[in-house]
């Protein structure tokens, strides 16, 4: 019997905190995407429309990345308090590359790393046989 790969994945715009669950244990690594607020204030004084070019195109790269992470895991959670979940949710259901891969989307709000862990092995361990 193999044993299955869980993520959960606590994020918003600016990072993601990805917590690897197995044998009862967490293991959370940090994802930070690269549009920081000193490139939006940059950006601005430039051209409203070069900011907005610029965060797509960093907002693209930094779900590309955590997609890149996700192929690795048999089931993932993806929860937090703003739409970055579902818009990365939206990427992977468009590339047959996660179809093999059970991803769910929960609303959460801002929390700590131990409310963090609590959400995540709640979730797998309730959803196990599903």
């Amino acid at each position: 019997m193999s044993i299955v790969k869980n993520l959960g994945i606590w994020m918003d715009h600016s990072s993601a905190h990805l917590m690897e669950y197995s044998d009862n244990t967490i293991k959370t690594n940090i994802v930070e995407s690269e549009f920081s607020h000193q490139d939006k204030t940059e950006s601005l004084t430039k051209s409203e429309h070069l900011m907005h070019n610029k965060e797509q195109h960093q907002q693209a790269s930094y779900y590309k990345g955590l997609g890149n992470i996700i192929r690795d895991y048999d089931a993932v959670l993806l929860f937090g308090p703003t739409d970055a979940k579902t818009e990365l949710f939206n990427m992977l259901r468009a590339d047959h590359l996660f179809a093999h891969i059970k991803i769910e989307v929960e609303q959460a709000d801002k929390m700590t790393e131990n409310q963090e862990h609590a959400f995540v092995k709640t979730y797998f361990s309730h959803n196990k046989n599903k």
